[in-house]
């Protein structure tokens, strides 16, 4: 530190020079002795240079050249390290540079402006800070029209700071859309690209900007045709790839149709290319992702995709090298390309994902590529949470295939990593893994038994107790799968897992979904006689109690017809049968909706009538008696003059 402060020393003594032309030229040669020098750039935050720079930048008796050059030099520091982003914001550096941008002379301005644009441009830098005063968004509007620097770095700035619904509709309600239109077609191409840049970021998923932008017009052309001048070949990359994904968000808003030329002709040709390996490690990236999101719910844009330049062949390569050996002219480029490596997976998975989210053959095409399985395998034990996340979505697409959970998966036993990917994952990751298992679990998956063996009882059980919703439908869904025609063993295990209390806990869960799955669970572990008759003996009680207490509430159709159709399985039982017949309550409620104004309970509820009253069973009369004395015959009698052929037939 001596050394070096000896040789920066004079350069920060300067500036206090009491000589206003001695301070003016110390600035120049300090502007001359950092640029490009990140040393240089520390020892002089060391020596305390900032603070100096800021008060002359804000000294009203400053001429402005020297509060211009004052600007450039924090700006040449704010190109250094990240360290140095940081002591500029330690200094308030912001709001300095925010409050030059009233002054009139544009050179200054436009030096603040290029010191702002670089360090919003750095991760360190938390954007609110652009959005803490409200007068701030309207000025940087209206300095767009000073001067092509202004437009080139006002909109980098608003690109990067636009992170989110909230910042998107401060920009967008201060007028960010007439205002950045017109320099989509500036003589600049820098300008052109900035802001092209801020149209991607305002309309990412984001319905009420999309909406907008369809129906802008720039010189007599609207926006939609000028994104897709920009995607053509003869642009470079940056632009078709930018412009590409304003198309992409505008389809996905909906205001423009999948089936527009525009978007099957023009954008979707345009991602598949950026995924070839002639591209740049982050364009291939882009590229992928931009494209999964553009086709992850349109079926029909999934089969185009699917047999556009081979695609699915094409992003094999994704997890082989990180770029292809005609891109690595320099040894910094393999260096950076290996450390991102694990982003081509991820976007690969990603893509895969959205490419068999619906059609069979796509599906049977991804799992016969090159050692598929194996890769997703890997996938998801990578220590990246992002490819880990990407990975399980990929397998969760490829599980929605039943023909694959008999074959593939069995093959490659992918439940193994797919339970330990479950044991203490985050939330996102545990959503979509626990979707995937409640496919493994459907009962002609080979993959049932083993998953079972591996203590996933437990594990689903307590999922159903999570604060998630998503997660609380999953663990339920899949332990209903699980209950499926299974044997009498694994029903018990469920029951003692789940315990009453969680039962009744999930029977009055404000969420329908749960609801309905786990009635689900009750209807598949009361089938098959000696089952009924095995459970209702141990959890009887608890169980009427539920089925009363769905019956009484406010609850849809379909839950009170599930409710009914879990009391027509009791009902078949042969001891079981008692718990209805010995509960006048109930059998009131069955009573009550056979004249029910809708067709399907009153069908459920003949149903339990139904089951029993057979003949060849034990006590039939006796209960038939009882029945008969209640007035069910007579509801019959009048039933069968019904106008429906179900009922009237039942």
């Amino acid at each position: 530190l001596q050394e070096v402060t000896a040789s920066s020393r004079h350069y920060v003594d300067r500036l206090f020079d009491l000589d206003p032309q001695k301070v003016l030229q110390g600035v120049i040669d300090m502007k001359n002795a950092v640029i490009g020098n990140n040393k240089q750039k520390a020892n002089l935050i060391v020596l305390g240079a900032v603070p100096r720079l800021l008060y002359l930048l804000q000294q009203e008796t400053s001429s402005t050249e020297l509060r211009t050059e004052c600007a450039v030099v924090l700006g040449s520091l704010a190109m250094g390290t990240e360290n140095n982003v940081k002591s500029l914001l330690d200094c308030h550096i912001i709001p300095a540079l925010l409050q030059g941008l009233l002054l009139p002379d544009l050179k200054f301005i436009e030096a603040c402006l290029r010191c702002l644009r670089t360090i919003f441009i750095s991760p360190v830098t938390p954007e609110d800070l652009l959005y803490t005063d409200a007068t701030v968004i309207s000025h940087l509007m209206a300095l767009l029209s000073r001067s092509r620097y202004t437009q080139e770095y006002i909109c980098q700035i608003f690109s990067h700071c636009c992170k989110g619904p909230d910042h998107q509709t401060i920009l967008f309600n201060h007028g960010a859309v007439q205002n950045i239109a017109h320099l989509l077609v500036s003589t600049s191409y820098k300008v052109r690209m900035q802001a092209l840049k801020c149209f991607s970021v305002l309309a990412f998923e984001n319905p009420q900007v999309s909406m907008t932008l369809i129906n802008v017009s720039v010189d007599g052309e609207l926006l939609p045709q000028i994104f897709v001048k920009m995607l053509q070949r003869d642009k470079p990359i940056e632009m078709q790839l930018t412009s590409a994904k304003c198309l992409t968000s505008m389809c996905r808003a909906g205001a423009i149709r999948t089936d527009d030329s525009c978007i099957v002709l023009k954008t979707l040709p345009c991602l598949v290319r950026m995924c070839s390996k002639e591209r740049l490690l982050e364009e291939r990236v882009e590229g992928a992702e931009t494209l999964a999101y553009l086709i992850e719910t349109d079926v029909e844009l999934q089969r185009i995709a699917s047999i556009t330049d081979h695609l699915i062949v094409m992003l094999a390569d994704y997890f082989k090298y990180p770029s292809s050996v005609s891109a690595i002219t320099d040894i910094k480029r393999l260096d950076h390309d290996l450390k991102h490596a694990h982003e081509l997976r991820q976007a690969a998975f990603k893509l895969y994902a959205s490419l068999g989210a619906n059609d069979e053959d796509i599906r049977k095409k991804i799992i016969e590529t090159e050692n598929m399985m194996d890769r997703i395998v890997n996938g998801l034990s990578e220590s990246s949470i992002k490819v880990r996340l990407a990975a399980v979505r990929c397998l969760h697409s490829l599980s929605r295939s039943v023909q694959q959970l008999r074959t593939s998966f069995q093959d490659h036993a992918v439940w193994k990593p797919l339970m330990k990917v479950l044991q203490n994952a985050p939330n996102e990751i545990l959503v979509v893994a626990s979707s995937t298992l409640c496919n493994l679990l459907l009962e002609f998956s080979p993959s049932k038994e083993p998953i079972l063996e591996s203590g996933a009882i437990e594990l689903l059980c307590s999922l159903t107790q999570s604060e998630n919703l998503a997660l609380r439908v999953n663990g339920i869904w899949a332990l209903m799968n699980m209950a499926f025609q299974a044997e009498q063993k694994i029903k018990s295990d469920i029951l003692r897992g789940l315990s009453t209390e969680q039962l009744f806990q999930l029977l009055s869960d404000s969420d329908v979904n749960v609801l309905m799955k786990t009635l689900g669970l009750l209807r598949n572990l009361l089938s098959t006689r000696p089952h009924i008759d095995h459970i209702m003996s141990t959890h009887g009680k608890q169980i009427m109690q539920a089925v009363t207490l769905i019956l009484e509430g406010e609850h849809n159709i379909e839950v009170k017809e599930q409710t009914l159709c879990i009391l027509a399985n009791i009902a078949d039982g042969t001891t079981a049968k008692e718990l209805i017949m010995t509960n006048d309550d109930i059998l009131q409620k069955i009573k009550y909706y056979m004249s029910h104004s809708n067709a399907k309970l009153q069908l459920a509820a003949m149903f339990c009538i139904s089951n029993l009253i057979w003949n060849e069973e034990e006590g039939s009369q006796e209960r038939q008696d009882k029945l008969r004395d209640m007035g069910i015959v007579d509801i019959l009698h009048k039933l069968s003059q019904s106008s429906d052929p179900n009922l009237c037939d039942k």
